[in-house]
């Protein structure tokens, strides 16, 4: 088998096709009884690291999620151990903001705790999530205020600094400002679930990053099915651009890690399809 598509990121290979956690961690965007169920389908880190084993085994490991989370931490460790290979952590931390943050700057003492704790976790990438990032990004000056001196101490442990948004402008702030960041993760997806502009705009702000973006949602946490969504994302962002996924079976992540294959290698790809009594009408005869 091929070696899955790689993309270089702040001098970091990491597998175009990101593992998602969503799906595994209990936030499904849809309802609260899906949140439970998932929880409660994925309280043993056996269980999570089930799914991060067959991806790994594909030649995809790179994951995303906040590594802080104990079962999340424990499957990437137990998938690690079944396959030997040596997982690439995009972790997306929260760094506490307050009315003084954008003016008086964060609390390095918390972030330098916060950062200890991603170290000793194994974080690769430290990407703070969107409710820290887009609390501070300002419209009226074109900036994310006082993220320069936490991409400084992020870089500073060590760790390839990113940033997380919902919203397409940090991204353009970040670009127009030199930010210190190596990527960025943003909302992508075809029906422009949880995007705040439409999805023409985002996709021109992906294309014109002046860093790789890691796109997800890319199957509106469920609302689209996989061949019409990834056949879109892969089809419109960019070679060193990334695509997150998220599955709640073993059987989903090969499903997906053959379907995105088969995309980028211009081939079908190798799947049976769903049966139901309505498909013998179009089955060919035997």
């Amino acid at each position: 088998m091929k070696p899955f598509p790689r993309s270089i990121v702040g001098g970091v290979s990491l597998s175009r096709m990101i593992i998602g956690t969503n799906w595994l961690l209990g936030w499904s965007h849809c309802t609260r009884a899906k949140d439970k169920l998932i929880k409660d389908s994925f309280a043993d880190p056996r269980r999570i690291a089930d799914v991060l084993e067959v991806f790994f085994r594909a030649g995809i490991d790179t994951v995303m999620g906040n590594i802080q989370m104990d079962n999340f931490h424990q499957a990437v460790r137990e998938a690690e151990d079944r396959t030997g290979v040596r997982a690439v952590v995009v972790s997306t931390p929260t760094f506490p903001t307050n009315p003084s943050t954008p003016v008086e700057g964060f609390d390095m003492n918390q972030v330098q705790r916060i950062l200890d704790a991603e170290c000793e976790r194994g974080a690769t990438f430290c990407m703070p999530h969107q409710c820290t990032t887009d609390a501070m990004v300002d419209r009226c000056v074109r900036e994310i205020r006082q993220f320069g001196p936490l991409c400084a101490a992020i870089r500073e442990r060590g760790l390839v600094p990113g940033l997380s948004t919902h919203m397409p402008e940090a991204i353009v702030y970040a670009d127009e400002s030199g930010l210190d960041v190596e990527t960025y993760i943003s909302i992508f997806n075809s029906m422009g679930f949880l995007m705040t502009i439409e999805v023409d705009w985002v996709q021109r702000m992906i294309r014109h990053a002046r860093r790789p973006v890691m796109v997800i949602k890319p199957m509106a946490a469920g609302q689209l099915r996989p061949l019409q969504a990834l056949t879109f994302v892969w089809n419109v962002i960019r070679d060193c651009d990334m695509v997150t996924v998220g599955t709640a079976s073993p059987d989903e992540a090969a499903e997906l890690s053959e379907l995105s294959r088969g995309m980028l290698e211009r081939r079908a790809p190798e799947l049976p399809l769903q049966e139901t009594r309505s498909k013998a009408a179009v089955k060919p005869r035997a």
